[in-house]
C-alpha cells in the first residue's frame, strides 16, 4: 500500500531550492576519472606512435608532408589523438554510472572509437583528404584494444579493492521491510557491485522494528530508520552518496520526483530497483512517455539460442578445439588404457533439448562399472540434494582424479557438440531422474542444447546449490547473447585453472 507525502512532510523544513549543495562525490571517483583520462591518452597516443612507424618508418626525414592539404604528418597525428579523447568524452565512458560496469562501459568505448573512425571517413571522402589508409587500419583496431585492455584492468583493480572494502559507495535504502531487507541482503553479498550499505529508511517505526528483527538486516549490523519525513536527516547522517528506491509506489505519486529533485541539489545518485530480477539488461528498454516512462522487456532469447548463428559457432569453435586439443585427447586415452585396461570412454545418457535423450562422452575417470555402486555409497552424498557427489569419491581412478581436477575427461564432449547434441555453453546436461523433477518453471532449461560450460561451471560448478545452479541455467536461457557465451568461454579458462568445485 503507497504513502502519500507532500513535499513539506517529506522534506520538513527543507528545500530544493535553498538546500545548500552537498559534495557528494567520493574522492576515489574523482582520482579514477583523472587516471582514466590519463591512460585513455597514452592507449591512444601508443596506437597512433605504433601506426606511425608501421606505416612511415621511424626516420623522420622520409616523413614527408601527406594528404591534400600538404600538412606534416604530426598534425593529422595530433589532431587524431584529440579527437579520439573528445570522442570517449562525447560517448560518456567516464560516467561514473558506468566505471568498471564492464559490458556497458566497453560498448561505450568500442561506440566511441567507430563513430570517430566513421566521422574520419567520411570527411575523407567528402574533402579528398587522402589520410593513409594503411595508418588507419593499423591505428583503429590497435587503439580500440588498448582502451578496451586498460579499462578491463583498472575494473580488475577496482574489483580486487572492493573485496577488501576499498572503492564503494555509501547506499541508503529507501522501502517497504520485506523489499528493504532483500536489495540490502543482495547488495551486501556481492561487494563487486560496489556499493555499501550505510542505512535503511521505512515508513514507521513498527516497519523499522519488523525490518530490524529480520536476521539478514540484523547480521549485517545496517542501521534502520523510520519514517519517510526523516529522509533528508538520514542522508546528511548516514553520508550516503547513493539513494536506492525499492519500489517507486512507496513514496507515493510525485514523491519519487521530489526526492530527485532533493537528491541532485546534494549531488547524490539515485536508483530505483525494477523489481526484475533475472533479466538481463539488453532486453530492457526505457519508453519514455510523457509522465509515464515505461520499462519494456523483450521476449525471452532462447529461440535465438537454437538457431543457425550459435550452431555455425559451435561447429567452427569446435572443430578447431578437437584440432588443437587432439594430443591432449591421445594422451589421455592412453592414460586411461594403460592404467587399469578397462575402456576410454565412457558413455552417460542425458537430456537434451526438448527433452530428447542422447549420449554424452566422456573420458572415463571411474572403475569399471562404477554406475553400480551409487546405493551403496548414498549415505556419504556431498551433492546438492538432488544431484549425487562425493568429495572424495572412492570409484574415481588416479588418472581419473587427475582428468576431473583439470576438466580434461569433458574434452570429449566436442563429439556431441558436432553432432548437434550439445552446445560450447549452454546449460548442465541433466539426467534423465533429474528432469522427471522439474516444476513448470525449471523445465525451460530444457528449451536449448546443453553445454560443456556455462553460467553453472564458471560459477562454482559443484559447490553450488540445487536453487543457484538452477536459477544460473534460467537466466542463461532466457538472455541468450552470442557476446554472453564469449564472455563464459573466457571465464572457462579461469575456471578451469583455478579448479574450484572440481571433484
Amino acid at each position: 500500500m503507497s504513502v502519500q507525502y507532500g513535499t513539506d512532510r517529506m522534506w520538513g523544513d527543507s528545500r530544493a531550492d535553498s538546500a545548500p549543495r552537498i559534495a557528494r562525490s567520493q574522492p576515489w571517483l574523482r582520482v579514477l576519472g583523472r587516471r582514466l583520462r590519463v591512460s585513455d591518452f597514452a592507449a591512444v597516443t601508443a596506437a597512433v606512435v605504433a601506426g606511425h612507424l608501421i606505416r612511415f618508418g621511424a626516420d623522420v626525414r622520409q616523413v614527408e608532408p601527406v594528404g591534400a592539404l600538404g600538412l606534416p604528418v604530426v598534425w593529422p597525428e595530433a589532431v587524431l589523438i584529440i579527437g579520439w579523447m573528445i570522442a570517449l568524452g562525447v560517448a560518456h565512458t567516464r560516467d561514473r554510472r558506468v566505471l568498471c560496469s564492464g559490458a556497458t562501459e566497453y560498448n561505450r568505448v568500442i561506440t566511441a572509437s567507430f563513430g570517430l573512425f566513421g566521422a574520419l571517413a567520411i570527411t575523407d571522402l567528402i574533402f579528398n583528404l587522402s589520410i593513409a589508409r594503411g595508418f588507419i587500419a593499423v591505428v583503429f583496431p590497435l587503439g580500440t584494444l588498448l582502451l578496451l585492455v586498460s579499462r578491463w584492468s583498472w575494473r580488475r583493480r577496482i574489483a580486487r579493492g572492493r573485496t577488501r572494502g576499498r572503492y564503494m559507495q555509501s547506499v541508503l535504502v529507501i522501502g517497504e521491510p520485506v523489499a528493504a531487507a532483500e536489495l540490502t541482503n543482495r547488495l551486501t553479498c556481492d561487494p563487486a557491485l560496489g556499493y555499501e550499505v550505510v542505512g535503511i529508511c521505512v515508513a514507521s517505526c513498527e516497519a523499522a522494528g519488523r525490518t530490524r528483527a529480520d536476521s539478514r538486516i540484523s547480521s549485517a549490523g545496517v542501521a534502520v530508520y523510520p519514517g519517510y519525513g526523516e529522509i533528508h536527516r538520514v542522508l546528511v547522517q548516514s553520508g550516503a552518496t547513493v539513494a536506492a528506491v525499492t519500489d517507486a509506489e512507496v513514496l507515493g505519486d510525485g514523491g519519487l520526483r521530489e526526492l530527485a529533485w532533493e537528491l541532485d541539489d546534494q549531488d547524490i545518485e539515485l536508483l530505483v530497483a525494477p523489481g526484475l530480477g533475472g533479466i538481463a539488461a539488453p532486453r530492457i528498454t526505457v519508453r519514455a512517455q510523457p509522465g509515464l516512462p515505461l520499462l519494456h522487456v523483450a521476449r525471452p532469447r532462447h529461440h535465438a539460442a537454437n538457431r543457425i548463428m550459435k550452431v555455425a559457432f559451435d561447429k567452427v569453435v569446435s572443430v578447431c578445439a578437437l584440432l588443437v586439443f587432439a594430443p591432449v585427447m591421445l594422451a589421455c586415452a592412453i592414460a586411461i588404457k594403460v592404467s587399469d585396461r578397462g575402456p576410454v570412454f565412457y558413455l552417460g545418457e542425458r537430456i537434451g533439448a526438448d527433452n530428447v535423450p542422447f549420449s554424452m562422452w566422456k573420458f572415463r575417470t571411474m572403475v569399471d562399472g562404477a554406475d553400480a555402486m551409487v546405493r551403496d555409497l548414498a549415505d556419504a552424498d556431498d551433492g546438492n540434494g538432488v544431484l549425487f557427489k562425493l568429495h572424495d569419491d572412492p570409484r574415481v581412478t588416479r588418472v581419473g582424479r587427475f582428468l576431473r581436477r583439470h576438466s580434461l575427461d569433458e574434452l570429449p564432449q566436442l563429439f556431441n557438440v558436432m553432432a548437434g547434441t550439445m552446445s560450447l555453453v549452454g546449460p548442465r546436461p541433466p539426467l534423465r531422474g533429474e528432469v522427471e523433477t522439474y516444476d513448470r518453471m525449471t523445465v525451460r532449461r530444457q528449451l536449448v542444447r546443453p553445454g560443456i560450460t556455462g553460467l553453472w561451471q564458471v560459477s562454482g560448478r559443484s559447490d553450488l546449490s540445487w536453487e543457484e545452479s538452477t536459477q544460473l541455467d534460467l537466466s542463461y536461457v532466457e538472455n541468450w547473447s552470442l557476446t554472453g557465451d564469449l564472455i563464459i568461454l573466457r571465464r572457462t579458462v579461469h575456471a578451469v585453472l583455478s579448479k574450484k568445485g572440481a571433484y
